[in-house]
């Protein structure tokens, strides 16, 4: 336990590691934040016992999210041989306990995966009577997680964000962009706060952080794995920023779209899934085909990259979409935020975080 502590920077349940010096972390204009359970991790830990079994299991045993590991190694190396940087700004937050740090880590290194830093709760001192309902609220410890990295990163970092579906991490990194551009007021975050159960000490925290932190919006781009298949037009009620994928396929593809991948990159996810996972080229398929129906893959990267998919035999021939593919229409960086005939705003002003409804 001691060492853990002497390795770690404490704030309340917020437990950090970090691995690479301050000023790497200040000089790195791009960074990706990444959930760590259910999104690269196949872990549960929404239950005690899940908990319990997540913090026994060896680091050899636990088992990725398809694709994962192999869509950040591609990242990393299509980044490096854009920029020539050689470290690639990856930050995991995770609701395990820090006692499990050392296995993680060892997790990463078999998975050859280096982060800059990674985040986890002290959820142990919450196995007691009377706290017991904080092992699974997540909202106020990821809130402030990301308040206090963001107090560490470049004044106009850009955030590309990983969540999934189980763990209300769509509401936590579009409250967490709301509180950085001062979209919402602190009585109003407050308010929002209390409702979504987070305690009085963690909301007193956040407000704190947002005192310390420039007053523009970080994040650009928030993907959330469908692991327990929630509607994904649901996200539309948090613009087209936020973009709900059924597999790490998906998400390669609009990285691909984005220029922060290769295709050889989106290859080598799709080999993966297939040869490692049990994924068909038909499963990929209908993935790339529902991308380009929900009007998120456009005309202009459907023609470069269909011909790739064709090659590499992941698509056939004779292919077409269930819908003809949108022309995109606002393109920044080669980054795409809009598609012609559609309405949906990339971030909306104001969100419903209280109600299921869109």
């Amino acid at each position: 336990m001691v060492d853990w502590q002497s390795r770690s920077e404490i704030n309340s349940d917020v437990v950090f590691f970090r691995y690479v010096p301050v000023g790497l972390e200040k000089n790195s204009e791009e960074v990706f934040i990444w959930d760590l359970d259910k999104t690269y991790l196949d872990t549960t830990i929404d239950s005690l016992r899940g908990l319990l079994q997540t913090i026994l299991e060896r680091a050899w045993n636990k088992r990725n999210i398809p694709g994962t590991s192999t869509l950040i190694k591609a990242l990393s190396m299509y980044r490096s041989k854009q920029t020539g940087h050689k470290y690639f700004p990856i930050y995991f937050i995770t609701a395990s306990p820090p006692q499990m740090e050392e296995r993680i880590s060892e997790k990463f290194s078999i998975d050859e995966i280096n982060p800059f830093g990674c985040f986890y709760k002290d959820n142990l001192k919450n196995l007691r009577p009377g706290r017991f309902w904080r092992l699974t609220k997540q909202v106020g410890y990821k809130l402030q997680a990301l308040m206090l990295l963001r107090t560490r990163m470049h004044p106009n970092v850009r955030q590309i964000c990983w969540g999934d579906d189980s763990e209300s991490d769509a509401i936590i990194y579009n409250l967490y962009s709301d509180i950085c551009a001062r979209r919402m007021g602190p009585h109003e975050i407050r308010s929002v706060l209390e409702k979504l159960h987070v305690s009085g000490e963690q909301v007193d925290q956040i407000l704190m952080l947002q005192s310390q932190v420039p007053e523009n919006d970080p994040v650009e781009k928030i993907y959330i794995n469908l692991a327990t298949d929630t509607d994904p037009d649901y996200y539309l009620k948090f613009g087209r920023r936020t973009l709900a994928t059924y597999n790490a396929y998906q998400v390669a593809l609009d990285l691909g779209q984005d220029q922060r991948l290769s295709a050889d990159g989106i290859y080598a996810v799709a080999q993966d899934m297939i040869y490692n996972y049990g994924f068909s080229p038909e499963e990929l398929t209908k993935s790339f085909d529902e991308l380009i129906r929900r009007g998120v893959l456009g005309l202009t990267y459907y023609q470069k990259i269909r011909l790739f998919l064709e090659e590499k035999g992941l698509i056939f021939s004779d292919f077409e979409p269930s819908v003809a593919p949108l022309k995109e229409k606002h393109i920044v960086d080669g980054k795409v935020f809009e598609m012609e005939g559609v309405h949906e705003p990339w971030v909306h002003e104001r969100v419903d975080y209280l109600h299921e409804n869109r």
